[in-house]
């Protein structure tokens, strides 16, 4: 696992708002412990999962008690998450270890968003990137694994990017090597620069996607936050009885979670003081983007 900085990563995605969706005015930034306090104002949370539910591959401590009671007094929720790497069962018995209790309909992922708009395409074989021991199961395409061998770049007509464990600058290397000599659709299922780890942050899919498109001229479609396709897949979900103003977007990263949910015309509320603002000023991260969340929770 390759590691960054949370102000790497914040340089990084702010290099690259040219291809995010745009800020709005934004909200007003008022504080609350977590999200009991903020109850009265929502009907529907949506929750970021690293970050907010979980640290690696550990629980955040109080945020499955919370959901529980908040539960038990009506309100929904439902996990948003770019965990591209994992099919949706593969989510579902993940939270599940850790204490959560969602059903899979109620877990939508960049994943399952990119595969969802993929069997309305054209077939064609893909190159995946994916660590090895991934779940392939839910793939339902024909596909090659991209990894060192350099015929494999150059017989694919697509490229998906959906998980980095096993990324290398050397893979980097080929596959910005095929695009340059054919260019082809790439396909990103996680646009996450970083995800919180418990020992600093391990570099995702985005990175190396926004990489491509800086050295290829070769733009990515990307799934998932901050991007309004998972937003619209939550929304479908949802159903149309619940106003917008209703529903909110918990997370931890203002150019995924904050930014999307202003992009969705949602409600916003940005957790610092687990992920990527832990024992950072968030305020300072602000001030600097303009991407100002509804709310600021110390805790999920």
């Amino acid at each position: 696992m390759n590691d960054m900085s949370s102000g790497t990563a914040f340089d990084g995605y702010e290099a690259v708002r040219h291809r995010l969706p745009a800020a709005t005015a934004g909200g007003a930034c008022r504080r609350a412990a977590n999200l009991e306090q903020i109850a009265d104002t929502f009907d529907v949370f949506l929750l970021d999962a690293f970050g907010v539910l979980n640290i690696g591959e550990t629980a955040i401590p109080g945020v499955a008690e919370r959901i529980g009671r908040l539960r038990q007094a009506g309100k929904r929720f439902m996990v948003l998450t770019n965990a591209a790497s994992y099919t949706t069962a593969g989510l579902v018995g993940k939270y599940r270890t850790l204490g959560y209790d969602f059903a899979p309909e109620d877990v939508i992922s960049s994943r399952r968003t990119l595969l969802q708009t993929l069997r309305d395409e054209p077939p064609r074989q893909w190159g995946i990137a994916l660590p090895r021991a991934a779940d392939r199961g839910d793939l339902g395409i024909d596909h090659l694994d991209l990894e060192d061998d350099a015929a494999a770049y150059d017989a694919v007509e697509g490229f998906l990017l959906l998980g980095s464990a096993e990324w290398t600058e050397a893979r980097q290397r080929l596959l910005v090597a095929a695009l340059r000599d054919r260019p082809r659709p790439v396909w990103v299922g996680n646009p996450d620069i970083v995800a919180p780890r418990e020992h600093g942050f391990s570099i995702e899919p985005g990175h190396y996607a926004h990489r491509l498109a800086d050295e290829t001229g070769v733009t990515p479609r990307f799934f998932g936050k901050p991007f309004g396709n998972i937003f619209r897949a939550a929304r479908a979900r949802i159903g149309a009885g619940v106003a917008p103003e209703r529903i909110v977007m918990v997370g931890d990263s203002l150019h995924t979670d904050i930014l999307g949910a202003q992009a969705a015309g949602i409600g916003s509320a940005l957790v610092t003081g687990y992920g990527f603002f832990a024992g950072q000023d968030a305020g300072a991260a602000i001030a600097a983007s303009g991407i100002r969340p509804d709310f600021l929770l110390d805790q999920p």
